[in-house]
């Protein structure tokens, strides 16, 4: 029977026409737009609106403002759970991730008018202080997720198509059994350089090394670079099993660059959460001894 050739993927040339709707623009950007006209309109009271003495947070609109922002971050944090219901409608995940986003930005001005400019050496300045962390991460985040998945996704195309992160560990796997087979008629010493790289895990590596793509250590690159300063020293034969694994240790690069740029783009798409998510439940805490000290030792 007539073995029948494997197919190209052609997920590449697939043409596509999409509707997406993403979070940032959903429903015409009303969070948007409500979260600027609340911004505008409590500036708007701050500046105008007559009270005694300076603006702070004994005022009755440092008060007002304080309970807003205090409930707003609390609404905030309902996001993680939020996300394993999936329901439809206004109150989509995408609009509620929407409405996270613009009322996260708009506790910018919240707070900072709370505070009346206030700020000093104390709790009330480090609550504000990880509230603004807490913003700027989430920046980072939405950045990240509207630039990182079109390149992870490019990542995984070439000339035949879409590959997998699966498909990646395969094909090292394929290269280090055809590298292998290659190099058993070589001598003991070169054998055993090529094992370096046999014997190397694609996975292997710091956090730093993850988040940056760099691996100074890698040992496939430092095998192909020696075998091939060993190989400007040697005579060239016939059928030189050298070349062969030269050319497969080149692949073996190609691909290895790839995984880890895949790794990398993944990995950010993870760490600034190492970020938010902490400082959210520091900011709480702030926030709490804020509170007591204010209606308890004030």
């Amino acid at each position: 029977m007539a073995s029948v050739a494997p197919r190209k993927r052609t997920d590449a040339t697939r043409q596509r026409t999409s509707t997406h709707e993403g979070f940032l623009t959903h429903r015409n950007l009303f969070w948007g737009k409500l979260s600027a006209l609340l911004a505008v309109a409590l500036i708007a009271l701050y500046i105008f609106v007559p009270l005694p003495g300076t603006h702070f947070g004994s005022s009755w609109l440092g008060y007002t403002l304080g309970t807003i922002g205090v409930l707003l971050i609390l609404w905030l944090t309902m996001l993680g759970m939020r996300k394993r219901a999936i329901t439809p409608g206004r109150w989509s995940l995408k609009g509620w991730t929407s409405a996270h986003v613009y009322l996260g930005l708009c506790l910018t001005v919240i707070g900072t008018l709370h505070s009346g400019f206030h700020l000093g050496w104390n709790v009330h300045t480090l609550a504000w202080a990880l509230m603004l962390i807490v913003i700027g991460s989430g920046i980072f985040g939405i950045w990240v997720y509207a630039t990182l998945p079109q390149a992870l996704s490019a990542n995984r195309y070439d000339e035949e198509g879409a590959i997998t992160e699966k498909q990646m560990i395969e094909a090292l796997r394929s290269l280090d059994r055809q590298i292998h087979d290659a190099a058993q008629p070589l001598d003991p010493e070169t054998a055993t350089l090529v094992g370096k790289s046999l014997d190397e895990d694609p996975f292997a590596g710091s956090f730093w090394n993850r988040i940056t793509g760099k691996y100074p250590r890698c040992a496939t690159r430092s095998t192909a670079a020696e075998l091939r300063r060993l190989r400007a020293y040697r005579p060239r034969i016939a059928n030189d099993p050298l070349d062969k694994i030269d050319a497969l240790l080149t692949r073996k690069e190609a691909m290895l660059g790839r995984m880890r740029r895949h790794l990398k783009l993944k990995s950010w798409l993870q760490a600034w959460l190492y970020i938010h998510v902490p400082v959210t439940f520091a900011l709480i805490a702030a926030l709490s001894a804020h509170i007591v000290s204010v209606f308890f030792y004030w």
